[in-house]
């Protein structure tokens, strides 16, 4: 073939022209077959030898074309006047990029009267930019072979098994993520390949393929495969590598012709005796022995069990040996069979919010939910309680997963577990299973791959780019260790940005890590993907770079010199004794490390923007958020009708967990007896997937009255991380060099402090009031002012919460029908006089503010009974009357 191209161009060149025709038509086609894509321009030929030599080429029964030709489109058109075709390859992959790399074809559709092909049994359209399989396929009755791999495809059509004839099916390298029921019709298939797809489960009709000799479904995030396939009697070759998972039907091992059944890589615990006593099974990359906790509770016993509703401002129930369901106001369950408890238990529990001084979170870690702390901390339970924990679902790429973390022994570690999205809400939420209770939270962390390594050695795969894999050779190790696996993929576009450099290329980011302290015995030999556009045929070795990093990313160095590098057409390998990052690179630039440094730091941040908005009916009132840049135009078309303000601050970025400050300037304050004002400056602390927001009140001097006040609130950073990039915060000299943006705040008038009116407030005078008890925390009556100026024109609908009759907010209003103030304080310290004896009196202050959609007097009312908690609580340590606490609860006050 590749002689008669030489000469077939070799005769273009001469200029034979169009008087060479029958010659090249009689060379293309000999023996009914058409060669066309080993030309650049092959189509061009095709469109001429069926214009010239219309009469033979409709008795071609092969052709092969280039999709990468530009003239695909016209040529399409012409193919359903082959009436005798019996095979047609239209693949991509015949030209390159820039880089070197196979560029996918043009081919995104096929004309409808393509089904007209009667006689057409092999169909290759590979390396191509299908989104969708074309109808007209189906209706090709003698299809035998279908080549599909590496299009777009997501799903394939319903009425897929009208292709009865099919013996041959190749989808691999799609987004495929799920499969039609009559898949089980391809009563002739012998070869079925779905490989490297998105699959999460198959249909039990996938049994009914009893012709199947070969089923590859490796690469995949299969988590299970139906017991169906046990049917398979023809089938000789089972792929199952590199999924998710987690169990396989014993009667598997039944398969009287399966001679390889491939299990590598995936999480499977426990294998069935039937089939790991095959010679012909491959289980390496499994965490075999591990226990996996239960997390499905016995239906049966559920229904029997008592169910406990408890309402906001509730913190306590009580669990017995008979166990129960329990369910809190903010979404949280808990499953408590029967036998947890041996004896009736107490249990308290608390929302907090994160303290990153506490709660520390690893690099390219997202925070989805508040902590939630669970009492008496240590006791063990006789069986294991099952906790639900409502998130906000993250904006997160498929390389994260959500995992419920816990703290035990002075550090965080994982728990097991498993995510569902509920029907009927459509909330996510996060379960697992615990024997005793701490402090809880929601992470999406890097997809993470893990395994024992035995002394014979095993093989670790990504299940993020399975072309990533770390060998273990035999005699790594003397003692079976842990090893786990996570994979961080990098945008060429987003590195190309950073560095300002089109010839910066990376691989994903690798991290590995270990449970011993040791070195391994042998080098472990990893695999990593050459950077994008770089191949075999085109590497320049002096300009690729092997990264070592830190565990904590600070420093990255070139260690390109130190290890010994093979190539392949598509991967470099290299070896190690001691795990963290690595990192390949491909450019021209020197010095490396220093460039990768500050890539690094950038992926972990996020780009935001700062809002201050006023209350339209209480300008005093005002909000503070900020918003990850793709939420602004969300968050502010919903805030609109209710508030106004400026446009949002230029973009900055922030750290997860970073802290930072808000403070008013130029005329405003605001109150310093806040728990969350430090310095004058109100603290926040930004995660990305919770909302920094706090409304607040804000009062100007009093010698200005009547007249507006022009004043402004600027941003600054907090506790700052060191490996910030420059370019990241703005330069400002001297003690505000860490600001961040400002924005204008102005209030039409002055208003005075009701707490700083001389004599009895608005001809109001009250007894000495305290609700509440001193353990939970009081609320005086200077508290209370501190709340009424916060209320404004909402008063009435939180009175009726408060449990107020219609009739007496009615006189309220009537006898104070002048004054807004007075109508507030009449109210309030109306029902606070009447429920002075109440001791539950302060929770339904706060519930009453949240029914009232005024979350920011119930966040502050729950912030001041927090500080007089802890004012108690260190009272009552410094006279020696506190009994002892346990480890865990030294650790958490230290902190």
């Amino acid at each position: 073939m590749q002689r008669m191209a030489e000469l077939l161009e070799l005769r273009d060149e001469c200029g034979e022209g169009t008087s060479g025709a029958p010659a090249l038509a009689g060379s293309c086609l000999a023996d009914n077959r058409l060669n066309l894509d080993v030309y650049p321009d092959g189509c061009r030929r095709f469109l001429r030898l069926f214009k010239e030599q219309q009469g033979e080429v409709v008795q071609v029964e092969f052709l092969r074309l280039s999709s990468n030709d530009c003239l695909l489109d016209t040529t399409l058109g012409s193919l359903p006047h082959l009436k005798h075709l019996k095979s047609l390859v239209l693949k991509g992959g015949h030209a390159r990029d820039e880089f070197g790399s196979y560029q996918h074809g043009s081919l995104t559709s096929l004309p409808p009267d393509f089904g007209n092909l009667s006689c057409l049994t092999h169909l290759d359209l590979s390396f191509n930019r299908l989104s969708t399989l074309p109808s007209c396929i189906l209706h090709l009755p003698s299809l035998r072979m279908l080549l599909v791999s590496h299009n777009s495809l997501v799903t394939l059509p319903e009425d897929f098994g009208r292709l009865s004839k099919l013996t041959f099916f190749s989808a691999m390298k799609n987004q495929l993520k799920d499969l039609p029921q009559s898949i089980g019709e391809l009563s002739m298939l012998q070869n079925l390949d779905l490989s490297e797809n998105a699959l999460e489960l198959l249909p039990e009709q996938i049994g009914n393929l009893h012709n199947c000799t070969e089923l590859d479904l490796s690469g995949n995030r299969l988590l299970s495969i139906p017991d169906s396939l046990a049917n398979l009697k023809s089938l000789h070759r089972l792929h199952l590598h590199s999924n998710l998972l987690v169990t396989v039907p014993a009667s598997l091992a039944s398969l009287p012709n399966l001679s390889r059944l491939d299990l590598q890589n995936n999480c499977l615990r426990a294998i069935p005796a039937e089939i790991q006593t095959l010679p012909f099974v491959h289980i390496r990359g499994n965490p075999l022995g591990e226990t996996e906790p239960s997390l499905q509770p016995d239906k049966s016993s559920t229904r029997r069990l008592k169910r406990l509703f408890l309402a906001s401002g509730e913190g306590s129930f009580t669990v017995t040996s008979e166990g129960c369901r329990v369910v809190l106001a903010c979404g949280i369950h808990f499953y408590f069979p029967p036998g947890a408890a041996s004896e009736p238990l107490q249990i308290r529990f608390r929302s907090l919010t994160p303290d990153p001084q506490w709660v520390k979170l690893r690099h390219h870690d997202v925070l989805l939910s508040r902590v939630l702390e669970l009492q008496p901390h240590g006791v063990q339970f006789q069986q294991e309680v099952q906790i639900w924990m409502p998130y906000i679902s993250p904006q997160t790429p498929h390389q994260h997963e959500v995992v419920v973390r816990t703290f035990s022994e002075q550090s965080w570690s994982d728990l097991k577990t498993r995510v569902k999205k509920r029907r009927k809400s459509k909330k996510c939420v996060a379960y697992c299973c615990v024997l005793h209770f701490s402090w809880f939270l929601v992470v999406s962390r890097l997809v993470q791959n893990e395994c024992k390594v035995p002394a014979e050695g095993t093989l670790l795969f990504s299940s993020v780019d399975p072309n990533i894999k770390v060998i273990f050779p035999p005699g790594v190790t003397k003692e079976p260790r842990s090893v786990k696996l996570q994979v961080l993929p990098v945008c060429a576009e987003e590195i190309q940005e950073i560095t300002a450099s089109a010839g910066c290329r990376a691989s994903p980011l690798l991290y590995l890590s270990q449970d011993s302290t040791v070195d391994f015995l042998k080098p472990v030999r990893i695999q990593l993907p050459l950077p994008p556009g770089v191949t075999g045929l085109n590497l320049d070795q002096s300009q690729l770079h092997i990264l070592h990093g830190d565990l904590e990313g600070q420093s990255w160095n070139d260690i390109t010199s130190e290890v010994v590098l093979e190539f392949t057409h598509l991967y470099a390998v290299f070896e190690v004794t001691h795990f963290s990052w690595y990192w390949l690179w491909y450019t021209t630039k020197t010095y490396i490390g220093g460039i990768a440094k500050k890539v690094y730091e950038r992926l972990r941040l996020y780009q935001v923007n700062f809002i201050a908005l006023q209350r339209k009916k209480d300008p005093e009132q005002v909000l503070l958020q900020c918003v990850p840049k793709h939420k602004v135009d969300p968050v502010l078309k919903k805030l609109q009708n209710r508030y106004r303000g400026p446009e949002p601050s230029d973009m900055v970025e922030m750290f997860e967990g970073e802290q930072f400050f808000a403070a008013f300037e130029r005329g405003i304050s605001i109150d310093m007896d806040r728990p969350d004002c430090v310095d004058g400056r109100l603290s926040f602390i930004f995660y990305s997937h919770l909302k920094n927001m706090k409304e607040i009140y804000v009062t100007s001097p009093v010698d200005r009255k009547g007249q507006a006040v022009k004043g402004q609130v600027s941003f600054y950073r907090g506790a700052v991380p060191d490996s910030i990039p420059e370019d990241a915060s703005r330069r400002r000299k001297g003690p505000d060099s860490l600001w961040l943006a400002t924005l204008p705040i102005k209030l039409p008038q002055l208003k005075p402090r009701w707490d700083e009116s001389p004599g009895p407030l608005y001809g109001f005078s009250f007894p000495p009031l305290n609700l509440g008890n001193a353990e939970t925390g009081y609320l005086t009556q200077a508290n209370l002012l501190s709340i009424a100026r916060r209320v404004g024109a909402d008063w009435q609908n939180i009175g009726l919460n408060l449990g107020l009759t219609y009739q007496q907010i009615e006189r309220i209003g009537y006898n104070n029908r002048e004054d807004l103030n007075k109508q507030i304080l009449d109210m309030l310290f109306s029902w606070a006089q009447q429920n002075s004896e109440d001791p539950g009196c302060v929770s339904k202050l706060i519930r009453a503010m949240q029914e009232s959609g005024r979350q920011d007097i119930a966040d502050e009312v729950e912030a001041i009974i927090e500080l007089g908690r802890q004012k108690y609580s260190e009272s009552i340590r410094r006279v020696g009357l506190e009994q002892e606490s346990s480890t865990e609860d030294s650790a958490i006050a230290m902190t």
